[in-house]
């Protein structure tokens, strides 16, 4: 793979997922972790999003489940139902993904993740 496109390939990826919100994600770290940001553009964008292995929504529904099993992971999570969304998830299926996490990461987590839901669909609805 040519790996001398691979911050404006991941960037792409993070577009595609994050909408208007990518660049203002990679502008906030400019001040203080350039590299940061162009890690996550180069490796989590490009090099693992970018896999043909599976489509942009699977990969969206797993990192939705895995950041409410976490459980201290709010932004992230918010950030990644809205990328959900962006990519062709239901709110419902976005609920059951995280109603399918208490099972294995607690009630607490999942309630969080329920919130945290909400509060995206909600930002979702008045964008409308």
């Amino acid at each position: 793979m040519d790996d001398s496109n691979r911050y404006e390939r991941g960037m792409a990826m993070l577009r595609k997922t994050q909408g208007e919100g990518a660049d203002k994600v990679m502008k906030s770290l400019e001040s203080i972790a350039p590299d940061l940001g162009r890690f996550a553009a180069e490796f989590v964008f490009d090099d693992i999003y970018g896999r043909p292995g599976l489509d942009l929504k699977s990969r969206e529904m797993i990192s939705v489940a895995a950041l409410t099993t976490l459980g201290y992971a709010g932004p992230q999570l918010r950030v990644h139902i809205g990328a959900a969304l962006r990519v062709g998830c239901t709110q419902q299926e976005i609920i059951e993904i995280i109603m399918q996490m208490a099972v294995y990461a607690g009630f607490p987590a999942a309630l969080n993740g329920i919130q945290a839901a909400k509060e995206v669909f909600a930002e979702f609805a008045a964008a409308k």
